[in-house]
């Protein structure tokens, strides 16, 4: 028998829906960062600086890898803005459906939403959002895939696992 509409848990209040937000925003943000800064340095031989002026090669273009510290700042605070963005969607998520609040009420759920959630931001940025800023199209390669399979634990987990306590009570 399915759950009906009155099983699922209670809209958050606006209180819990903001501290799970700020929450996702931060957490987001820095697991994300550490991920993507191993990446760039471990595996890839590039540095955190260069990471981040990248990111805000995306509004400046090609210039932004001169522009020392200065962009690198500019490319974290954009990374931060991102972060809380999507998490910001996923707030309206929660707000919005009886069946996602049932969903992060179980860990298997939340795991499940995360594997999902992750993954979508990851094609929305990398097929729609960035190419139209900087005019050119993804270059889908091995680094594209291990960013698709990065973005269900280091991006998708933190947002969804932000909100799920707060789904839940």
């Amino acid at each position: 028998m399915a759950p009906s509409a009155s099983d699922a848990p209670d809209v958050p209040s606006q209180r819990e829906l903001l501290s799970g937000l700020v929450r996702a925003g931060l957490l987001t943000a820095v697991v994300d960062g550490c991920f993507s800064s191993a990446l760039s340095v471990f595996a890839y031989g590039s540095t955190v600086s260069r990471l981040f002026q990248g990111v805000a090669g995306v509004l400046l273009g090609s210039k932004a890898v001169d522009g020392g510290t200065p962009t690198a700042l500019l490319g974290l605070l954009m990374h931060f803005g991102v972060a809380f963005g999507w998490s910001g969607v996923f707030l309206l998520l929660v707000r919005q459906s009886a069946r996602v609040r049932r969903l992060l009420a179980t860990p298997s759920g939340v795991a499940g939403v995360a594997a999902l959630y992750g993954p979508f931001i990851w094609i929305v940025m990398s097929l729609a959002v960035i190419p139209i800023l900087v005019h050119r199209p993804t270059n889908i390669g091995l680094r594209w895939w291990i960013q698709l399979v990065g973005h269900a634990p280091f991006v998708g987990l933190p947002i969804v696992s932000s909100f799920a306590r707060r789904a839940s009570s």
